[in-house]
């Protein structure tokens, strides 16, 4: 081993001791020779392991940053698929500068989250965090966005041709519909519901529940069933869902009869997630 170069100021006693503690820790790296066997029975262990992990999380749906396909929808915007559920599509929709969506009516509860840029929705600004409803039957206006921008929407008709097509034709009805509901990501609602864990409640209809969850860094949130579905935008940060990661960006599903192990955060992460009321 080469001994490290001399810098500046540096008395020869600390380049000894910086040239020990270099030998220490490669010494610690050191391969490890196992005993006769010892190996194909921790490779077994490993298996295990995995199969076991397997088996708990069997079911659950995580969809990277990098999955799906994104599809145009008309000039400057695209569209991708995350989930088609029976009450509307969770979908990432985004804009370029300058790009407009027609008017529409909504068939489902449609729900949006700003994830980067900003919409314009008439004369409101929509930012990062920020949360838009839109019930059934509401009318939107023009879409549009100045800069570009990205959305996450979960309950659109994107994805279904018929459905997006009854949209657009109910855009031309007159009336504009039940009121939209706005919640800004600087609104501070949050509620502490644990130990490093707020919410900030969104939605609610009947025990279905929409709502942010912010974890600090080392919070946890204890394992549980889902006897109906949930789903669940990374908005921040990242999350240990029991053995799966899934990071900002990502979009992660428990159908109903799946199980979750226990919700962990390293570094911290706010997430948006829709399904029946739960109480750590």
């Amino acid at each position: 081993m080469n001994s490290p170069p001399t810098h500046r100021g540096s008395t020869a006693a600390e380049n000894d001791e910086q040239e020990a503690l270099q030998r220490m820790i490669c010494d610690g790296l050191a391969p490890i020779a196992l005993p006769p066997g010892a190996a194909g029975g921790l490779r077994s262990r490993l298996l295990q392991r995995v199969g076991d992990s397997a088996r708990r999380h069997a079911g659950l749906i995580t969809v990277r940053s990098d999955d799906g396909t994104w599809r145009k929808l008309v000039k400057g915007v695209r569209s991708k698929l995350l989930h088609a559920g029976a009450d509307g599509a969770s979908v990432l929709i985004e804009l370029a500068a300058g790009a407009v969506l027609p008017v529409h009516r909504h068939q489902h509860l449609e729900e949006g989250i700003v994830l980067r840029g900003s919409l314009q929705l008439g004369d409101l600004n929509l930012v990062p965090g920020d949360y838009h409803a839109s019930p059934p039957g509401s009318r939107h206006g023009r879409i549009s966005s100045r800069s570009g921008g990205l959305a996450y929407l979960r309950g659109s008709s994107l994805g279904h041709t018929r459905a997006a097509l009854g949209e657009l034709i109910g855009g031309l009805l007159p009336g504009a519909g039940p009121a939209a509901h706005t919640v800004l990501a600087a609104d501070d609602d949050w509620q502490t519901i644990a130990d490093g864990v707020e919410q900030k409640i969104l939605w609610r209809a009947g025990d279905v529940v929409s709502r942010f969850y912010r974890l600090a860094a080392g919070s946890h949130l204890p394992a549980h069933a889902h006897a109906h579905e949930e789903e669940c935008m990374l908005l921040a940060g990242d999350a240990y869902f029991g053995d799966i990661l899934v990071r900002a960006g990502e979009f992660h599903l428990a159908p109903a009869g799946s199980a979750h192990g226990e919700i962990s955060s390293e570094h911290g992460a706010v997430a948006f997630v829709r399904g029946h009321a739960f109480v750590p």
